[in-house]
């Protein structure tokens, strides 16, 4: 009997960390590719109108484009084409992985978030903008940013 209900804590424990209902709401497989600019940006032309657009775990930034093999590629082309509201130069980095959901689109059957920080001269507070790489949706800037003039 104690074998059969340490067994039973270990499957518990162990199917705990990733759920098998994703939480994410913003996920669109129709969504439009993602298209390359010569700067080796992704070309963005909508600004998003919801506060949780990219601010919100359940609601990253969706920047799946054709494989996820180098995800860091695929950030740096999204963060890239970003500027700060008034147009001042971002910078950026990448401070820890989170919120782990069930994709189809990974080996693992899993996917999660890369959570990044942005500042820019000026500023009061650096922003937390929330990543993922594994999922397609409509690309757009987040509220708050504006777009790198070129």
């Amino acid at each position: 009997m104690k074998k059969i209900a340490l067994f039973i804590l270990f499957l518990i424990t162990a199917t705990s960390c990733i759920s098998t209902k994703s939480t994410l709401k913003n996920v669109d497989d129709n969504a439009p590719d993602l298209v390359l600019k010569r700067d080796n940006t992704f070309a963005i032309t909508l600004f998003s109108k919801d506060k949780k657009y990219g601010y919100d775990p359940d609601y990253p930034i969706n920047i799946f484009y054709r494989n996820t093999t180098d995800e860091a590629l695929n950030e740096t082309r999204f963060l890239n084409a970003l500027a700060g509201p008034n147009g001042e130069k971002i910078t950026y980095k990448r401070l820890e992985t989170c919120c782990p959901f069930p994709t189809k689109r990974s080996n693992m059957g899993a996917g999660f978030l890369n959570v990044y920080e942005l500042r820019w001269e000026g500023q009061k507070k650096p922003i937390t903008l929330y990543l993922n790489i594994y999922e397609k949706g409509i690309l757009m800037v987040p509220m708050g940013l504006g777009l790198k003039k070129e």
